[in-house]
């Protein structure tokens, strides 16, 4: 690993604050990665309220995504500034 490089816990909730946007992408991508390989198919992605900007850069990396079998936002407490995500088992 290098300097800029630091790991992320998989455990099925990616909390995208300490994140740029520009970063979000690849983040997004390689934690839904991590999870299907770790037999996780249930995701919390924590991206904030805000002005959506993030909200809504991340529901459009999940509409493209073959794995993604459905996402929405969070109906409990944390709302809008969460989204669940459920991915599909390998065939």
């Amino acid at each position: 690993m290098g300097p800029d490089t630091f790991v992320i816990p998989v455990d099925g909730v990616l909390d995208l604050h300490t994140f740029a946007p520009r970063e979000v992408s690849s983040v997004v991508l390689e934690y839904l990665e991590a999870c299907l390989e770790a037999g996780i198919f249930d995701v919390r992605i924590i991206h904030g309220k805000g002005r959506g900007f993030l909200r809504r850069q991340v529901h459009a990396i999940l509409e493209k995504n073959p794995r993604v079998k459905g996402f929405g936002l969070d109906p409990g407490p944390s709302g809008w500034g969460t989204t669940l995500v459920r991915l599909e088992r390998a065939e």
